[in-house]
């Protein structure tokens, strides 16, 4: 997809990804290597995003497996449709069973999830699994298979291999240790909050409208507020959200009023607001 590590970043700004030189780097040798590429970092820094402007630079298509607790074979894989089958199994009273197996287990029944859709067909595609760190530990087993050769075994179909890779993205906000075997097929890439300068490039990007002036003093404010002990420090996304509200307020600068009233943006936890509220000196930023 890449030519080059300039070449990524030209193409991601383009969509309105902002990368920084290591982020672009290691997209650049995923692509090349033909590796996974694991993501961690906390939330809201655009490790989801990345993954998006991926698809969107290449052409593919998004193919996203949602981890969360519980999440199995069935919802990552495949499934049968068993009312399909049902109703296909009453249709055909007058058949032997032999007839009606070979019918019932047909590519026809198949429901396919996110990582079998991924490798199948010629298409170009992006696999995000996303939050790989909320799914059960049993579930690594089975990325591992998949992320290894590309390829899955149904039993009632046999073998089916990817004809064309897909550009593998995982993303983690480490609320797990994910096991070494999985992290050993992976590139890694740690995305954290961007610098000063950077992050005012993205909220100048996000939100044109507002001041270049404002926009500096909501990201110097911000990374006041990160370097406070707080329960949740506000992520890349809640600092665009904090621009576009004071656009929307009609703010032309940052006073006590304005900050002290939006904090709601920045902060979700109410002894987060207390103590921002008692600590931040917006003459010092």
């Amino acid at each position: 997809m890449f030519t080059s590590v300039d070449d990524v970043s030209a193409r991601l700004a383009a969509t309105g990804y902002l990368a920084s030189p290591a982020v672009a780097t290691t997209v650049f040798l995923a692509d090349r290597l033909g590796k996974p590429l694991l993501v961690e970092g906390p939330a809201g820094v655009g490790k989801t995003e990345l993954a998006k402007a991926v698809a969107e630079v290449a052409g593919a298509r998004l193919v996203r497996l949602q981890c969360y607790e519980g999440v199995d074979e069935s919802r990552a894989l495949y499934e049968w449709n068993h009312a399909k089958q049902l109703l296909r199994i009453s249709a055909g009273r007058d058949e032997t069973w032999d007839e009606t197996r070979t019918d019932i287990f047909s590519e026809e029944f198949l429901l396919t999830r996110p990582l079998l859709t991924a490798i199948r067909g010629d298409d170009p595609k992006v696999l995000l699994i996303d939050e790989t760190d909320k799914a059960d530990v049993e579930v690594e087993g089975l990325l591992l298979e998949v992320l290894s050769d590309f390829q899955v075994t149904v039993p009632e179909l046999g073998t089916i291999a990817a004809t064309r890779r897909p550009f593998v993205v995982l993303t983690s906000n480490a609320s797990r240790e994910l096991s070494e075997a999985l992290r050993r097929r992976c590139l890694f890439l740690h995305i954290g909050f961007p610098d000063e300068e950077l992050e005012r490039r993205i909220v100048r990007l996000k939100v044109p409208d507002l001041d270049e002036a404002l926009a500096t003093s909501v990201v110097r404010v911000v990374g006041a507020l990160r370097a406070m002990d707080l329960r949740k420090v506000p992520s890349v996304a809640e600092t665009i959200d904090w621009a576009r509200t004071l656009l929307a307020l009609g703010a032309d600068t940052l006073d006590e009023t304005v900050v002290r009233d939006s904090l709601g943006v920045l902060l979700k936890h109410h002894d987060d607001v207390l103590k921002a509220t008692a600590k931040l000196d917006l003459d010092a930023v």
